[in-house]
């Protein structure tokens, strides 16, 4: 997936502004997909907007600059039906806590601890999001499913995480480099 389609996924559900994508992209259902920028959003709604698979409005505010507000067209919808039938690339997984406890070895262990304890409080943190997703909003059942294959995922690295992070805290430096503070 790409930032056009993701565009075209939000807009499937509703109109939104740029900023209103990029919102959802980082903090609501959408946060899952595909990661995107403001320097990624704009340019893909300029070039759907082109395409006229999106059109546009412009709306003021009260003590705010104007919006701009995107609305997926007919052409839009059958052009988004038609990118989710192609082939899927490979899921892609990134995590910067993961490239910190590759290098747990060369830490101090009180740091690798508390950046376990910070990321456990993360995930348990997300599940709850993932909960309270479901209690407040309507989803209809692909929402559900979705929801619901993120909280599986999260338990299964939670229970992992708490069975195995004394592994990753034992691997840190038991004293802090003494060359560190020179």
């Amino acid at each position: 997936m790409n930032v056009r389609t993701l565009c075209l996924s939000i807009l499937y559900n509703g109109d939104a502004s740029g900023y209103d994508i990029r919102r959802m992209c980082t903090e609501g259902n959408f946060a899952y997909f595909v990661e995107a920028s403001y320097g990624s959003i704009y340019p893909a709604l300029a070039k759907l907007e082109d395409e006229a698979l999106v059109s546009s409005r412009t709306e003021q505010q009260d003590g705010k600059p104007a919006r701009k507000v995107y609305t997926i067209t007919d052409a839009g919808r059958a052009a988004f039906a038609d990118e989710l039938s192609e082939p899927l690339g490979e899921d892609m997984f990134r995590s910067p806590f993961l490239m910190f406890a590759r290098f747990a070895h060369i830490l101090p262990r009180e740091l690798v601890e508390q950046r376990c304890n910070e990321f456990l409080q993360r995930s348990i943190d997300g599940r709850k999001q993932l909960d309270e997703a479901t209690a407040e909003h309507e989803c209809n059942a692909a929402d559900k499913w979705v929801i619901n294959y993120g909280r599986a995922v999260l338990e299964v690295a939670e229970q992992h995480f708490r069975t195995h992070m004394h592994e990753l805290i034992t691997m840190a430096r038991a004293e802090p480099r003494k060359d560190a503070a020179e």
